[in-house]
């Protein structure tokens, strides 16, 4: 299939790119500088010149905390952006992916959330990021729209690297406990892309790697792991903290947790647990480190 990826230079685009192209499709993959997705005309001349099949939206307004001050930025990105690329993606009649966010929902909810409860965003990011899915789903006849959380992989920053690399810096670490979600290994939900893409099962799809934990949790498992597969020395010793002794400009969720319910009820297999799509990235990390 051709298969078109904005934000193709983010830590999601680069490996979403690099599973397609493994697995034999013809791939654009897209930065800023190759395609302003705020720039309706541009997206439908590219579009429509490549004339893809599939159209996975990774391109995103991310700083969580500096939309909170810049809203016309978060907004012109998330929102316009991608009814941008969804009237492009329309007119060349191809499927298209829309990458969201756990941040959609408020948190709240002592369960964890399903693909059709109710929305509720806290944050400008979150509000923004629905804005973009209600712009998808009322655009594009052809969608599907994956939420995912808490995402890391080889190519740009995230918590574990920072974690790897605070722990061998700092003698303590203060880390939040009392949010919950689930870790998401880029290379496992570009896995459930290119499965998603093959078939007409449209709709909303949950999609992390399964299981949960804390971020105090989600560090214990990053140094215990690393050790493991590198025998890396660990000098931080970790401390729980709660979020209101962490404060940051936009709220965060406090249970990011999200059911698969949608893989399940149609067909596909759930995506592994959180701890080891973590083994597997350390030991991809540390093998290209060695490179």
């Amino acid at each position: 299939m051709k298969v078109l990826v904005t934000g193709a230079s983010g830590q999601l685009g680069v490996d979403t790119v690099a599973v397609l192209e493994r697995k034999g499709h013809i791939v654009l993959g897209c930065d800023r500088h190759q395609l302003d997705i705020t720039n309706l005309e541009q997206c439908q001349q590219v579009l429509g010149k490549f004339a893809p099949d599939v159209v996975i939206h990774c391109a995103a307004y991310t700083a969580v905390d500096a939309a909170e001050s810049d809203v016309d930025g978060a907004y012109l990105v998330n929102a316009t952006g991608s009814r941008n690329i969804a009237v492009a993606a329309e007119a060349v009649q191809a499927k298209m992916i829309y990458v969201s966010t756990d941040y959609v929902f408020d948190g709240q909810s002592m369960i964890p959330y399903h693909e059709y409860d109710n929305t509720n965003p806290q944050s400008i990011y979150g509000k923004s990021k629905r804005a973009g899915e209600i712009l998808v789903q009322t655009l594009s006849s052809r969608y599907f729209i994956v939420r995912t959380s808490w995402v890391y992989g080889l190519h740009g920053n995230n918590f574990v690297k920072t974690m790897l690399k605070l722990g061998q810096e700092k003698p303590n670490l203060r880390v939040v406990h009392d949010q919950k979600g689930s870790p998401t290994y880029t290379v496992d939900l570009a896995e459930f892309f290119a499965e998603l893409m093959l078939t007409e099962k449209y709709g909303i799809y949950h999609a992390s790697n399964s299981g949960s934990c804390s971020w105090y949790e989600f560090a214990k498992e990053i140094f215990k792991q690393a050790n493991q597969v590198a025998a890396v020395e660990i000098i931080a010793q970790l401390e729980p903290c709660t979020t209101e002794e962490f404060p940051r400009p936009a709220l965060r969720p406090t249970n990011s947790v999200m059911e698969h319910m949608s893989i399940r009820t149609n067909g596909f297999v759930d995506i592994h647990d959180w701890s080891k799509g973590l083994n597997v990235f350390l030991q991809n990390y540390y093998n290209q480190n060695k490179k």
